[in-house]
């Protein structure tokens, strides 16, 4: 097996609540910028440990989010990672190990930065926080349906963690510094956010 990671996810992006990529719908704006990051609690890959690392995309979405290699992105990963963890995350998450990963790694057509950074990620009583160096930071909190229970999505044409529901989410906050990379910076609050739980193989 090439790799075996499990995790959570936190995303962000300039849509309205709920945001309409994830049903193949174009963006609410014609465009969407977006910053997804995976915070693996366990696993490895080809055979190194990468868990308590995080993986991070700060993307800009020019038309219809299901169209291949139509993303440019900036990809960041957590300043804690060693080199070899560093390189196979990379191979990872750039499509070269196969799966899920690579048919999500497809959707990008220019990488614009690979940059390792201090990346805060954290969950907590439901509440998910994001701070990718001094470039991107957003909070977080899912909806919470009659039952109190969080509110999901399911069996969606897209998704950033295959395979596993999604809590629909608004972020109070999400900012983003995109000049150093050429994608628009965002200053947004009370838009579409997006938590879950990954398991990625292959």
């Amino acid at each position: 097996m090439a790799y075996e990671i499990e995790g959570k996810l936190l995303e962000v992006c300039t849509c309205n609540v709920l945001c309409p990529c994830w049903v193949g719908e174009d963006p609410d704006y014609k465009t969407c910028d977006t910053t997804i990051a995976w915070g693996i609690e366990k696993g490895a890959v080809e055979g190194v440990d990468v868990g308590g690392l995080t993986m991070a995309v700060s993307a800009h979405i020019p038309r219809n989010i299901l169209e291949p290699k139509s993303w440019t992105a900036v990809v960041f990963v957590d300043e804690r990672a060693t080199d070899e963890q560093q390189d196979v995350l990379l191979r990872l998450f750039t499509g070269q190990l196969g799966g899920a990963v690579a048919d999500l790694a497809g959707l990008i057509g220019e990488v614009v930065g690979v940059e390792r950074v201090p990346i805060e990620f954290s969950v907590e009583g439901g509440k998910g926080r994001l701070k990718i160096g001094t470039l991107v930071q957003a909070d977080m909190a899912p909806f919470i349906g009659a039952t109190g229970n969080p509110t999901t999505l399911a069996e969606t044409v897209f998704s950033t963690i295959p395979g596993s529901p999604v809590y629909a989410s608004k972020a109070s906050q999400y900012t983003r510094d995109g000049s150093a990379h050429g994608i628009p910076s965002v200053d947004l609050q009370g838009h579409n956010a997006l938590q879950g739980h990954f398991r990625f193989a292959a």
